[in-house]
């Protein structure tokens, strides 16, 4: 939905003191001459009267778009990564996310960024003030671009298509990190080992490779990691009880979609992944790696150094080595016993739990456990004339 907005409104103050007698009704912006706030009028009404010839990106006045067009001349050109800009300055403040100098620093929390609005913006995290609000679902947002690019949530309106794959965006940046798919480009270079990446956040996170950092910590176990999202999998996996998703063949609970997806393949004998040397399939990508090593020799065994033993998987080298030095990093909430596996931790904590997820096919009974309920099954089956297979 655009914002509609004529010439009704323009409120003018004459014989205000304040600069800027001419506001914006819609966002409460002010200016200090007419023209100026009707071609600011455009943002809000989505009008983009002017289009480059090159790329058919389009810009609400003729300035934006002459300064566009020093992309295409490449009169501003980083020499590190070959990006193009529009001025001078656009250019100069790219240059840091190379030398990664961040002079501007918040007075609150001491966090620095590149650029100065970028630092304005972040202090409205600190004053809760978020000056933008949508007319449609009364979301409030600290930025306008934020509220324009939300309102096409409810437009649905994606006005930045890739011209090699014809697919379509809310926002030129993320276009723009998409094009990096076809391109292959990978402008973000670690200086440690020469590793690119297309994305400046995935450098970020790389880097923490080199320097041990791991910024988030489960304030349950202690156990800390070099991504939020690796937290989150973290708590999930091991220190929360919630299986959200069931199979729809058998009503078995999974805390992930992922483990469910994983286990119905169990019931629909589906193998996607295939070996390129000979006509095996297997259910699960790991097995098929481990299947290239044993048979074909291709790829690399993980080799214990204490005992020589090998692995096919660097995770199960990393629990072997922890069973050699007695190291146990999971511990339990409850008892405070310690587990050389989240595995071996999930078990135990069984006994803690009055959840009962396996079922006996036969009977009905519940278990904790899914090694008794297979026993129980079998001895079941045979008393009520079932063959357990």
């Amino acid at each position: 939905m655009k914002i509609e907005a004529d010439s009704n409104d323009v409120t003018e103050h004459p014989h205000d003191d304040k600069p800027g007698p001419y506001v914006c009704t819609v966002c409460d912006k002010r200016f200090t001459r007419k023209a100026n706030l009707n071609q600011h009028k455009l943002i809000h009404t989505g009008e983009k009267l002017y289009s480059c010839t090159q790329c058919e990106k389009r810009f609400t006045n003729q300035r934006y778009l002459s300064s566009h067009m020093n992309v295409h001349s490449s009169k501003y050109k980083c020499t590190e990564c070959g990006k193009c800009f529009k001025s001078s300055q656009t250019l100069m403040v790219h240059r840091r996310s190379h030398s990664g100098e961040k002079p501007f620093e918040c007075t609150v929390c001491s966090k620095r960024f590149t650029r100065s609005d970028h630092l304005f913006y972040h202090s409205r995290t600190h004053s809760g003030d978020k000056p933008y609000r949508c007319h449609e679902c009364d979301k409030a947002f600290s930025q306008s671009t934020h509220l324009t690019s939300h309102m096409r949530v409810h437009t649905g309106d994606k006005p930045y298509k890739c011209h090699e794959c014809d697919k379509a965006f809310s926002w030129s940046g993320h276009l723009n990190t998409h094009m990096r798919v076809h391109t292959g480009d990978k402008p973000y270079r670690c200086h440690e080992c020469d590793k690119a990446f297309s994305l400046s956040g995935d450098l970020n996170t790389h880097m923490r490779v080199h320097t041990g950092d791991k910024p988030y910590r489960c304030s349950l176990c202690s156990k800390s990691f070099t991504q939020s999202s690796h937290l989150q999998s973290h708590k999930q996996h091991l220190h929360s009880n919630r299986r959200p998703h069931d199979c729809r063949y058998c009503g078995k609970l999974f805390k992930t979609s992922g483990k469910l997806k994983q286990h119905v393949r169990i019931h629909t004998d589906a193998k996607p992944y295939s070996c390129r040397h000979c006509s095996d399939r297997f259910t699960r990508l790991d097995q098929l790696k481990t299947h290239l090593l044993k048979s074909h020799s291709e790829g690399t065994w993980f080799t214990c150094d204490i005992c020589q033993k090998k692995f096919s998987r660097s995770g199960d080298l990393k629990v072997h080595i922890r069973r050699h030095k007695g190291v146990k990093p999971y511990v339990c909430s409850e008892c405070q016993r310690r587990f050389c596996t989240g595995c071996e931790l999930r078990y135990h904590q069984l006994v803690h739990s009055d959840v009962k997820h396996f079922c006996c096919g036969s009977c009905g009974k519940y278990f904790r456990d899914k090694r008794y309920v297979v026993k129980h099954f079998k001895r079941c089956s045979h008393r009520l004339g079932f063959i357990a297979l």
